[in-house]
């Protein structure tokens, strides 16, 4: 916890994160002759997934290799964050360098633009394109949704986007500096790659899931929190959202991911969750908000979008005031 990572360097640190963020998204130009941080993790969980995770090696053997793939691969991000967070402490102007790259890890431009195409796509080119544009954002099989069902993965993804490429980012850049938000995007990019039920990474995958499940416990929670004040902001059913939060948060087949949806659905009085379809299997989830609408289109996803951008704002000043705490306790 150093003086560079909290009180005012931090501080001014995380705030030109957000907003370059909040300008320019995934900053392709800056990145066009440069290889994107998760592409460089995504390279590396690659690589120990083909040496590692070989089907002949039994399950103990594999397992204790997967337990290896998650803890190299987070320990290795946050070394490199260390790396570049001390070269930014003495360099001219290296406080932009370290907002860079944290700009870099957010994701709430691009998380908004997804979900916003989703809505746009059905208004203008009807069913067909909603199921184009909503396989950006689900692995679920776009062919079996009509629009309602559209609308729904797209605030499910929203939800669960938020706290987990939102929140939880700016949450281990406030209590860890760089080191902390590049292994959070380490684990949660390993999650993504490895962490799956299926015959090949249901063993090998499954501490980088456990892993992700937990660096996610507390932001998925904050998450909720947040999106409870900005529905007090922005006129939507906060009673609602506590309600539905308690009740129905522990439903999701997730640890995390219910908490966020929970809190969304009771602001908007929707429903969120139910029956969805895979390529090759169905599945019967918990309804979310299950007193909510049920059908709704782009109207409802609008919706949800206003509520994000509120929830985005509450998320950055919660994140400084982590960083102010800090520096009072420090």
């Amino acid at each position: 916890m150093t003086e560079w990572t909290y009180g005012g360097a931090g501080l001014l640190v995380l705030a030109a994160a957000l907003v370059l963020d909040a300008l320019f998204g995934e900053m392709a130009l800056l990145l066009r002759n440069a290889l994107h941080p998760v592409v460089a993790i995504g390279r590396v969980v690659g690589w120990l997934d083909a040496k590692l995770n070989r089907p002949e090696r039994g399950e103990r053997a594999r397992f204790w290799r997967g337990v290896f793939t998650a803890v190299a691969v987070a320990t290795l991000a946050g070394g490199v964050g260390w790396v570049v967070s001390a070269l930014a402490r003495v360099l001219p102007g290296g406080w932009l360098i370290e907002a860079l790259l944290v700009a870099i890890l957010l994701s709430q431009r691009s998380l908004y633009e997804h979900v916003a195409a989703v809505s746009r796509s059905l208004r203008c080119d009807g069913l067909a394109g909603g199921r184009a544009a909503i396989r950006h954002l689900v692995s679920r099989d776009p062919a079996s949704l009509d629009e309602p069902g559209i609308a729904r993965a797209a605030l499910e993804s929203l939800a669960e986007n938020f706290a987990d490429a939102v929140v939880a980012p700016v949450f281990w850049y406030a209590v860890a500096g760089l080191p902390g938000i590049c292994a959070y995007k380490a684990i949660n990019t390993a999650d993504s790659m490895i962490g799956y039920r299926t015959n090949k990474y249901r063993v090998f995958g499954r501490a980088a899931a456990r892993l992700d499940d937990a660096a996610n416990w507390i932001p998925a929670r904050l998450a909720a929190l947040i999106i409870v004040a900005a529905a007090a902001l922005t006129g939507n059913e906060t009673r609602r959202a506590l309600r539905v939060i308690r009740r129905d948060a522990r439903t999701h087949a997730s640890p995390n991911a219910g908490w966020p949806e929970a809190a969304f659905a009771g602001a908007l009085g929707l429903a969120l969750g139910g029956p969805r379809s895979y390529p090759g299997e169905g599945t019967r989830e918990h309804w979310i908000g299950a007193d909510g609408r049920r059908r709704y289109g782009p109207a409802g996803i609008d919706k949800g979008l206003r509520l994000y951008l509120a929830a985005c704002a509450v998320n950055g000043i919660l994140g400084g005031g982590i960083l102010l705490l800090g520096a009072s306790l420090g």
